[in-house]
């Protein structure tokens, strides 16, 4: 098995002793990108107001392709950043217009960012939001499909990995293919999938929104945020930056805002792009080294495969293989859950375990471990890091 420790020497030194099961929260971030900052910082120093240019005209486009290429759209252009996803969300809420009836179709398991704003949307008296239960998740995508036949809506947003469980859709195209109306917005939030599940949108680029970053898997921390927009896209957002003008500063008015012909109709305004060069020096670098994310998501195969083994002799009343929340493990995000009894029995088991230096996190009576490259197999035999804890 490839160790991939060499490229996190600084945040694996900062955390000696610790073992890290919460990188679906906050991923490590490879050494590079602290060499990143500093270039952002020298590039803004040397530069001045014309590091613009080069931030606009070199690390932009360039950060668009490895994502394009990692999505498999062909299309750089036609991402758009920004430094959240909640931000690109609410400009797609803001092009519906005000007091009109919408109608959303959901699942009771989609992240703050997008379940709290539409819950608040769904206090309106012409805002009307259904929501699918992912459980139980074998069946899920049947009754999804289902209700996108019942009746017209103008929002479907799903999640490519539940943020909740880790279970994932196998077949975006199979849901996005079956909504009837053409003109119905489909918003797909990635942010679980992106560089943890390899992903090819090119069958449904031209027809779906896609949402993600690099706080968790792209592995550069906040702040750097994207969205892949549809090509045809001709909607005009009410919540709209001046960088949504770019490419059309210089064209006659005509009366009303312009809006960018690429994904930047979407853009905001003014943002710190040190988030931005972070997140290019670790897709560049994954590049230059040819990590895939097949590679990747291979690799934490092996260390979720480990975890559970090390379960067995385990014997835990609360981590156990009858309290795993899955579908299809072949299929599944980078993150385990176990389903407890209740919150706070979850979150005395957390603390427990923070007290033998395991760190995990935990979203109501759902305790999550999470994998990644910076660990190795015998990192992931939970057993081993028990008994060490106790002997020390």
């Amino acid at each position: 098995m490839h160790s991939y420790k060499s490229l996190y020497k600084r945040y694996l030194a900062a955390n000696t002793n610790k073992s890290h099961f919460a990188c679906h929260s906050h991923h490590y971030w490879p050494d590079i990108t602290r060499e990143a900052v500093i270039n952002y910082w020298e590039d803004s120093a040397k530069m001045v107001d014309d590091k613009w240019e080069h931030i606009f005209g070199t690390m932009v486009p360039q950060t668009q392709t490895f994502i394009a290429d990692i999505l498999n759209t062909g299309e750089p252009e036609q991402i758009v950043f920004a430094p959240n996803t909640h931000e690109l969300l609410f400009r797609l809420l803001t092009c519906f217009q005000p007091g009109e009836p919408l109608k959303i179709l959901t699942t009771d398991s989609e992240f703050y960012s997008f379940s709290r704003q539409v819950a608040r949307m769904n206090e309106l008296s012409n805002i009307e939001v259904t929501y699918i239960s992912t459980s139980p998740f074998h069946s899920f995508e049947s009754r999804f499909i289902h209700e996108l036949k019942q009746q017209s809506y103008d929002l479907v947003f799903f999640s490519q990995v539940f943020f909740n469980s880790g279970m994932a859709i196998n077949d975006l195209s199979a849901i996005v293919e079956q909504v009837p109306n053409t003109d119905t917005m489909i918003v797909i939030d990635g942010y679980h999938g992106f560089m943890a599940l390899p992903t090819d949108l090119s069958a449904i680029k031209d027809r779906v929104f896609y949402l993600s970053g690099s706080y968790k898997y792209a592995q550069a921390g906040e702040g750097c945020c994207f969205m892949h927009v549809p090509k045809s896209c001709q909607l005009r957002p009410i919540y709209t930056g001046w960088f949504a003008e770019f490419g059309e500063l210089a064209d006659e008015k005509q009366g009303r805002v312009q809006y960018s012909k690429d994904g930047n109709r979407f853009a905001g305004a003014t943002m710190d792009y040190s988030a931005l060069y972070k997140l290019h020096s670790v897709l560049e670098l994954f590049n230059n080294e040819g990590i895939r994310v097949a590679d990747i998501h291979q690799h934490v195969q092996a260390l979720q495969a480990k975890f559970l083994k090390s379960l067995e002799d385990l014997n835990h009343p609360q981590i156990n293989s009858d309290r795993l929340v899955h579908h299809n493990l072949e299929y599944h995000g980078h993150f385990l859950t176990f389903e407890l009894d209740s919150a706070a029995e979850v979150k005395r088991t957390a603390e427990w375990l923070r007290e033998q230096e395991i760190f995990t996190d935990y979203r109501g009576n759902r305790l999550r471990f999470g994998f990644a490259m910076y660990q190795d197999l015998q990192d992931c035999d939970l057993k081993r890091l028990l008994n060490h804890s106790d002997s020390a």
